[in-house]
């Protein structure tokens, strides 16, 4: 430690929660503190920690320890607030309440931005504080600094990526073992892939949050969790796997984030999260296991895709620790981070705007005609097909055949609006030759004409 960082007034910290995250946070603010000095140009200072279990030995000095997580907040001596709690209802007055107090805030809760970041960037630009967040979206992937600081000068076009572990462990194994969603799911609560009630992860509410935060930065629009719209993988079937596999394609979930170009014009937001076929060339379809990735494509940057480990104690403490050590010396040099920059102030599009291409697979009776008049639905709401696919299906071992005997289609499209698609879907549903809708999966990654 230099003589000039030992004299600088050390940067108090508080942190509020001590899961696996914020274990790995304290260990290496103790283990690396000279190296922390030095980067950041003067000491850390651990002040108090909060959490709400009193009796648990933490490896701590007690007298570090508190229950009352709102008095450690409005400490004089804490400069800087570390929120790893999770959740909204008890972590958002304490931020609040310390931004409001000129303290900076660092935290890793995407359900709390995806929901308030607006508040809290008006309490921190009230007061002058920071608000960092880069371990909300994508663990230890840096995502969030590029896009509000190196890419700040260009035209962010798309952001695209894998912001989930859980489901992308999933749907890596269904791929390549065979076995269908409910067993995988299952291996993955087992192996510690999956939280007990694992509803957060596959059914998208989780990679949505990090959707809207990531939209809000990169098109300078508010965007909320409840303005993305959201499907899971519940419903992908090893018939889907398999189905994609023969197109050379694999599947995907998907966070989407673009600017879209509105039926009567102007410009306006979507951001959607849904299991896509995505094509074997595409340079996420090799991101498997739990890992994350994000692609952005930028107009001046052209695309930068950003890898690495989405989860975990020690990849989320790495993205932490760097906010933290941004937020201190901020306070050391008396300096600030780029705050909520909302000037575009977009509008989000409805889902029915949004187009892309579909792969449609239906169960038909097989016989003459059926073809042309599903084909005929599909040209009557407006949806171009690129190929049909037409097997025969085979009744199990020890079923006797049904009469007349039932086919598969599977029919990808050109690029098509979401409500065409929708109601044409609708309309199949309804004919008589049409057994069963089976399976409707949008393809991403590919030329969309």
């Amino acid at each position: 430690m230099s003589d000039a960082a030992a004299s600088v007034r050390p940067v108090g910290v508080a942190v509020l929660g001590m899961g696996t995250v914020g274990t790995e946070v304290i260990r290496y603010m103790t283990e690396h503190s000279d190296e922390l000095t030095a980067r950041i140009g003067g000491p850390l200072a651990l002040r108090g920690v909060a959490v709400r279990d009193l009796s648990r030995d933490r490896g701590l000095d007690t007298a570090l320890l508190t229950a009352d997580a709102e008095s450690l907040v409005v400490r004089d001596d804490v400069d800087v607030v570390v929120e790893l709690m999770g959740g909204i209802d008890v972590p958002r007055p304490l931020l609040l309440e310390a931004l409001r107090r000129g303290k900076s805030v660092v935290t890793a809760n995407k359900a709390l931005l995806a929901e308030y970041t607006d508040e809290l960037a008006e309490a921190a630009d009230g007061s002058g504080a920071d608000l960092y967040f880069e371990a909300a979206v994508a663990g230890a992937i840096p995502v969030i600094g590029p896009l509000r600081r190196s890419l700040a000068g260009d035209q962010i076009e798309r952001v695209v990526g894998i912001v989930n572990g859980t489901t992308n462990y999933i749907l890596s194994e269904m791929e390549s073992t065979g076995a269908d969603y409910a067993e995988t799911l299952a291996e993955a609560g087992r192996l510690g892939y999956a939280e007990a009630d694992p509803t957060a992860d596959v059914e998208g509410y989780d990679a949505a949050a990090k959707a809207a935060i990531l939209a809000s930065i990169a098109f300078h629009t508010r965007v909320t969790a409840a303005d993305v719209y959201r499907e899971g993988i519940s419903r992908i079937t090893s018939d889907d796997i398999e189905s994609a596999r023969d197109m050379d394609c694999t599947i995907k979930l998907l966070a989407i984030c673009e600017k879209v170009t509105r039926p009567e014009g102007g410009q306006a937001v979507s951001a959607r999260v849904y299991p896509a076929l995505l094509p074997l060339t595409h340079p996420l379809a090799s991101v498997n296991g739990a890992y994350n990735a994000v692609v952005v494509e930028a107009e001046a940057a052209g695309r930068l895709m950003f890898y690495g480990q989405g989860a975990g104690g020690a990849p989320t403490a790495s993205a932490v620790l760097g906010d933290l050590v941004a937020a201190a010396r901020n306070k050391v040099l008396r300096g600030r981070a780029p705050g909520e920059s909302t000037y575009a102030a977009l509008p989000v599009a409805p889902m029915g705007e949004v187009s892309t291409r579909y792969h449609v697979r239906l169960r038909v009776a097989d016989r003459q005609g059926v073809l042309a008049q599903v084909a005929a639905e599909f040209s009557t709401h407006g949806v171009s097909i690129a190929q049909v696919r037409q097997t025969e299906v085979e009744a199990p071992e020890g079923v006797e055949a049904t009469e007349p005997p039932t086919a598969e289609l599977t029919v990808l499209t050109h690029r098509a609006s979401e409500r065409a698609l929708a109601d044409t879907v609708a309309a199949l549903a309804d004919q008589e030759a049409v057994t069963a809708v089976t399976s409707v999966i949008r393809l991403e990654g590919v030329d969309n004409e």
